[in-house]
């Protein structure tokens, strides 16, 4: 009796084990087909935009890996979002070199500070603020910015310049808050209503920049000399709200 249980166990264990099987060869066998259909549609993608003539793509478990290299740094942003956007692709791992024009470091910094001085000129970029870094062509971005508009633009105006190979961005966007809001208002008149101050309003792309997060108030730009910095200071510590001033101004 023993012996004819022990047997129907193990032809229960026997048959578990051929079903898992099968059901596991059914799963690779389709996640395999599915892996070539998206690699011929992203690679029929890459094939008819001559910018990605140097891509390659391959597949696995519906994640898709690129390689090869293009010329400028918004084209590899473009190869992934032209992947990612396959049906059934599950992520995209971008691997892609940048091997457009080498630039020196401190050339290319010079020319994208220039570029992101004029970002939202006209809007509201008293109230952003943004710094450079650039190292071997790689570009760490910093800063704060109201809303996340001005951020983008920022971040879309350095990967489509030349030399640039990879961007890191470290730029945080201000939480939603009324009381901020009207905190950045009153120290942009108070600042800017100044007699020795307001030539500061004249120049779209040199303001003073207010940044306000939660109650506390910094103050970042330049600004003509010592005395234009502790003014802009002595206003913004005037201003009723604010829990904390502090004045970063740089004096060219």
């Amino acid at each position: 009796m023993t012996s004819k249980k022990s047997l129907v166990k193990l032809g229960s264990a026997l048959l578990a084990v051929g079903l898992l099987s099968t059901v596991l060869f059914a799963q690779t066998a389709t996640a395999t087909r599915y892996d070539n259909q998206i690699q011929t549609t992203v690679t029929q993608k890459f094939a008819a935009k001559n910018q990605f003539s140097a891509v390659k793509a391959s597949v696995e478990d519906g994640i898709v890996t690129l390689t090869g290299t293009v010329d400028l740094y918004q084209r590899k942003l473009d190869a992934a979002k032209t992947a990612r956007k396959t049906a059934s692709v599950q992520g995209v791992r971008n691997l892609i070199t940048v091997v457009g024009s080498n630039v020196p470091d401190a050339q290319l910094e010079q020319k994208l500070a220039t570029k992101l001085r004029y970002v939202r000129v006209g809007y509201d970029n008293t109230f952003d603020y943004f710094a450079l870094g650039v190292k071997d062509g790689v570009v760490t971005v910093e800063g704060q910015d109201r809303t996340g508009v001005g951020r983008d633009e920022a971040l879309a105006e350095i990967a489509n310049m030349p030399g640039v190979k990879d961007v890191i961005d470290n730029v945080s966007v201000e939480p939603v808050s009324q009381f901020d809001d009207g905190l950045r208002l009153r120290a942009a008149r108070a600042i800017y209503r100044d007699s020795v101050l307001s030539k500061y309003a004249m120049d779209p792309a040199r303001p003073i920049r207010i940044i306000v997060t939660n109650g506390h108030v910094t103050l970042y730009g330049s600004v003509d000399s010592k005395m234009d910095k502790a003014v802009a200071g002595l206003r913004a510590n005037q201003v009723f709200g604010a829990f904390t001033v502090e004045n970063k101004l740089q004096v060219d």
